[in-house]
């Protein structure tokens, strides 16, 4: 893509985002949480409530109304599965695509529909490969922020491949008085965990005790557990990967990981109840941030663009805590988790 192009669909994708913020909050006004929480259906890669399908329906509304002719794409969304391919403008056909746009219209639906903490609006762009798309093709990425009712403000992030720190658009908006204004990114520039956030998702019951046991050898390793008469390390369990990626890039958190699909396929758990390419649309907003976002071993992030693929990543804050916490991690990956290791190597 030109710097053109990409600007272009940048400001495409935060309108997107706006307008999918303001109608489901417009939408949970009007229904109580209970109906919120209801499930209107299951798809192969996740659990459909209700509030997600207010998102769906002004994705799809704008879309229709807003998306340029000249710039053909095809749409990746988690819950349209058994509606693929979805293209627009309407009359395109596949082969005619430019672009694919992945989006995850509400990630962290269980913390908004209890009202508890804010959810994100997904997107990520790629040049078009058609089923050759991977993760890393994406060159374009916004996220922006589904606040519960009682929080008045909605931060949004968005940019692209090679705008760096200092490229990134980052929005703050006051819902009450519509004023918009920046905000600062500052990563972590820690150069130890003490008295810091770091953590793994581990808010299933699924593996839940065995990805305890991992961070726990972890911490042990690298020295932090039982050393003070307080703890040192924080954890923070935020069911929405876009949230744990947000909260890395302004500074709130110095290490994540999500290595799920290791541990579930380790048990023989399906594996539906990961991470998907769509939970990282945005995940090159880390790396412009000045973030180390790669591999739990190494590398970077690689998956198919779809809605169904299980993916494992990690995000340091800096690479000095990257050369402190990576050898040791990885080390025990491999003594965890041998088999995904095989499977890694050969992607």
């Amino acid at each position: 893509m030109t710097e053109f192009e990409k600007e272009r669909i940048r400001k495409l994708l935060c309108q997107l985002g706006a307008t999918v913020r303001d109608h489901v909050i417009f939408m949970r006004s009007t229904v109580d949480s209970e109906q919120l929480a209801s499930v209107s259906g299951v798809s192969e890669s996740d659990t459909i409530y209700l509030i997600d399908k207010f998102s769906e329906e002004s994705l799809l509304e704008w879309f229709s109304n807003n998306w340029p002719d000249d710039l053909p794409i095809e749409l990746v969304v988690e819950g349209l599965e058994d509606h693929a391919p979805v293209l627009f403008p309407k009359g395109h056909c596949l082969e005619d695509t430019l672009f694919k746009v992945v989006i995850d219209p509400i990630d962290g639906t269980r913390e908004l529909m209890y009202d508890k903490r804010s959810a994100w609006v997904i997107a990520g762009v790629a040049h078009q490969k058609f089923g050759n798309n991977r993760v890393g093709d994406i060159e374009v990425a916004m996220i922006t922020e589904l606040p519960i009712s009682k929080q008045r403000i909605s931060d949004q992030i968005s940019g692209w491949k090679g705008c760096g720190r200092a490229g990134l658009i980052p929005l703050r908006l006051n819902l009450d008085s519509g004023e918009q204004t920046t905000f600062s990114i500052n990563p972590s520039s820690a150069k130890t965990l003490e008295h810091g956030v770091a953590g793994f998702v581990k808010f299933f019951p699924e593996a839940k005790a065995l990805m305890a046991r991992f961070e726990t050898d972890l911490w042990k390793r690298l020295g932090y557990y039982g050393e003070s008469k307080s703890p040192v390390i924080f954890d923070d369990q935020y069911i929405s990967t876009g949230g744990q990626m947000y909260e890395l890039i302004v500074g709130h958190y110095r290490f994540f990981g999500d290595i799920r699909p290791e541990a579930l396929r380790s048990i023989g758990v399906p594996e539906s109840l990961t991470c998907h390419p769509y939970d990282v649309g945005a995940g090159l907003l880390l790396s412009e941030a000045g973030c180390m976002y790669e591999s739990p071993w190494g590398g970077v992030v690689d998956a198919p663009i779809d809605t169904v693929t299980p993916v494992s990543w990690v995000g340091y804050a800096n690479e000095d805590l990257a050369k402190i916490i990576k050898p040791v991690l990885q080390s025990l990956l491999e003594e965890y988790f041998p088999a995904s290791k095989k499977k890694a190597s050969k992607n």
